[in-house]
């Protein structure tokens, strides 16, 4: 990581220790309410070299838990208001608000850039590097919002080391990350000299070309006329920045790995899906409309497990695999087609693996839950929202389905619906119909058969219930699916929303998908309800009747006054196409309103 120059080093070492004292006292309990854990280094502008962090002291030299008077902590904490507690702050950081102000986005900081935002309601501080919108911790620090501000606009990382070198700060302030600091001329210029000089290899990979895109236009000036007459020794003109993700590969004695470098934050699951089939590791990161490629065939045996650690703040994916044999490898492997490629998502080809079918539980008379599970090598997690594609040739005829994944029940015991990790097993609740044109030949597959299943695909993005107050959801038959996932993200992961309300269009009642789990959900919490509408009920049956119509969803889809609202409707076409344009009739934008497919 470069976040000072060498010569900002040597006036702080000039400075002594007079200079070093004054800064002891204000840096106390700066960040103070962050959960202990090590300090992991980044590799910001980090080239083809891995670097060795050094191990720090504990405490740090200069820290006061070493030279507060006995008796004293040296941690001077203001009262918090309630609701502002170190899990209060967790909690606002999973909520899926934007902390940052930027919607998502990572962006290189210079130094004017940073000293603008010094403010209570606008406040970036730099550490390592790295910059961060502190402004919504202010009422979460236990040192009172005066400390905070004395990092405000600059590089705070001298003052946080001083007492906190050891702390987390990465996993507290992840959703604050604003993006990285630029690179200052000099020490871009120093940098390019020495890859210059002395150009190394990474396990037979040169590095890429020196950053000549991140110097500030002001440092490259025009040539005199003079030097015109030599264009070999003017410097070459800047180059649009690259934003294409790029990666690296290194080995152990015993392990093989691909960091890929995406320069762009990442979602807190589902972005990476990699197969290692038959010696081929194909790698795909999801990046929004976008989706980057790695496939080659390798160059030895791995002994077919994969993992993959995934650093979301800082844009970066570890793949890891076991040589087979130990020793070293001269190459990676060989570059098959599309490797190292970026694509449009809907431009890319659908991949698909076989998985095998390891149980299937009924749901109702006519609706199954379909259990498959992915192969060895493969990792991969469909995120909320998203679906898959099931693949079949029936009567040398290719059939082609979308299906949105359930999980096993509708509330499942973790506490977390977003922090999703790539699983053995898919999880699909699916209505046979007999003269359908998959569906039954997946009704007469038997345990241990196989099915094509594709890589994760729709447009439903997380983002889109950020701050959502209000959540209706329009569902038909097993248009429910993709319903099931967002019920439990709504009631356990997002804050913001106090109602979440499911209407459920079925022909009868033994047709309603989960009926006792959706009436016991209603029961137990309040934040949530369902109504049901049957169009062919029984002569006992109390509840609602008819079709999906204008009359009912004036009393359905309330706007309370401050709120903000989101529908998602789902169900066969022609409910879906009808449902949408009833739900604009009472004055819904096209912002506000999602259709699922699957």
């Amino acid at each position: 990581m470069l976040n000072n120059s060498n010569e900002d080093s040597e006036e702080d070492e000039e400075e002594g220790d007079g200079g070093r004292a004054k800064y002891v006292s204000i840096v106390t309990i700066f960040f103070s309410g962050f959960i202990p854990g090590f300090l992991r280094k980044l590799a910001c502008f980090r080239r083809v070299v891995m670097l060795n962090v050094p191990s720090q002291s504990f405490p740090a030299a200069s820290s006061q838990q070493r030279v507060a008077p006995a008796g004293q902590s040296g941690r001077n904490k203001v009262a918090l208001k309630p609701g502002h507690s170190l899990m209060d702050w967790i909690r606002v950081a999973k909520s899926g608000r934007d902390l940052t102000g930027l919607r998502g986005r990572l962006i290189d900081v210079t130094e004017e850039e940073l000293q603008k935002h010094n403010t209570r309601d606008d406040c970036w501080t730099c550490i390592r590097g790295m910059v961060y919108n502190v402004s919504p911790y202010m009422d979460f620090h236990p040192g009172g919002e005066e400390e905070l501000m004395k990092a405000a606009g600059i590089d705070g990382t001298d003052l946080f080391d001083q007492v906190h070198r050891w702390v987390n700060y990465e996993s507290m302030l992840k959703e604050c990350l604003v993006g990285r600091m630029a690179v200052k001329a000099s020490t871009a210029l120093k940098a390019q000299s020495a890859i210059k000089d002395s150009i190394t290899h990474l396990n037979g990979l040169a590095p890429p070309p020196p950053p000549t895109s991140m110097l500030p236009p002001a440092f490259l000036t025009p040539p005199s006329p003079s030097s015109s007459l030599q264009p070999s020794a003017a410097l070459p003109p800047p180059q649009p920045k690259d934003a294409r993700p790029r990666y690296d590969w290194f080995q152990t004695d015993v392990t093989v790995n691909i960091v890929v470098y995406t320069k762009r934050k990442l979602p807190s699951s589902g972005c990476t899906i990699v197969d290692l089939q038959d010696g081929v590791l194909r790698v795909e990161v999801l990046l929004g409309k976008m989706s980057y490629i790695l496939r080659q065939r390798l160059a030895q045996e791995v002994d077919g497990s994969v993992a993959v650690q995934t650093a979301c703040a800082v844009g970066k994916i570890h793949v890891s695999m076991r040589k087979a044999a130990k020793g070293k490898w001269e190459e990676l492997g060989e570059p098959l087609e599309f490797h190292d490629s970026l694509f449009r998502k809907k431009d890319r080809a659908i991949f698909y693996r076989e998985c095998m079918l390891v149980s299937k539980t009924a749901v109702t008379h006519d609706t199954w839950v379909f259990r498959l599970q992915l192969p060895l090598g493969t990792l991969m997690h469909v995120p909320v929202g998203k679906h898959i594609y099931l693949k079949a040739v029936i009567q040398d005829r290719e059939v082609v389905k979308p299906y949105t994944p359930v999980e096993e029940t509708l509330v499942p015991a973790t506490l977390d619906s977003t922090q999703g990790t790539a699983t053995s097993d898919i999880f699909l609740m699916i209505k046979v119909y007999p003269d359908g044109g998959l569906t039954p030949h997946l009704n007469n597959l038997n345990i241990g058969d196989h099915l094509s299943v594709s890589s994760p695909d729709g447009s439903f993005s997380l983002r889109l219930l950020r701050e959502v107050t209000h959540l209706y959801l329009l569902a038909a038959g097993t248009g429910f699916t993709p319903m099931a996932r967002v019920i439990r993200l709504a009631l356990q992961d997002l804050g913001s929303l106090r109602k979440t309300k499911l209407m459920f269009f079925n022909r009868q009642e033994r047709d309603i998908l989960w009926h006792s789990e959706l009436d016991g959900l209603a029961a137990e919490n309040e934040r949530f309800q369902v109504e049901y509408i049957l169009s062919e009920p029984c002569d006992g049956w109390t509840g609602r009747k008819g079709r999906v119509e204008a009359s009912m969803l004036t009393d359905f889809l309330v706007r309370p006054e401050g709120s903000k609202v989101f529908v998602c409707v789902c169900g066969p076409s022609a409910f879906t196409e009808l449902t949408v344009g009833l739900v604009r009739q009472h004055c819904f934008s096209e912002e506000e309103i999602h259709a699922f497919q699957g």
